[in-house]
């Protein structure tokens, strides 16, 4: 399984109604973090769970959803994390 693939089915927790990942581990050849093995993604989510809370809330829940790939396949992570009322 990809690591997209495994993003996909951890964040599913969050009752997501779209997620778009984007890998962009070769922009960051070379970067420190990209020689222990764990890529950059940029990670937009649009899940009613997020409603009613702030950026942080949203993002904390991204990261518990991901859990153990934090700590290896994902060294970087930008989250842009909606309702399906925001736009």
């Amino acid at each position: 399984m990809s690591v997209i693939d495994a993003m996909r089915a951890s964040l599913a927790a969050l009752d997501p109604v779209r997620i778009d990942v984007i890998d962009d581990s070769a922009r960051h050849a070379g970067h420190a973090g990209a020689r222990s093995g764990g890529g950059h993604f940029m990670l937009t989510i649009v899940s009613p769970r997020f409603a009613g809370l702030r950026t942080m809330a949203r993002h904390r829940l991204v990261y518990d959803a991901l859990g153990p790939l934090m700590k290896r396949e994902i060294h970087a992570l930008g989250i842009t994390a909606k309702t399906p009322d925001e736009k």
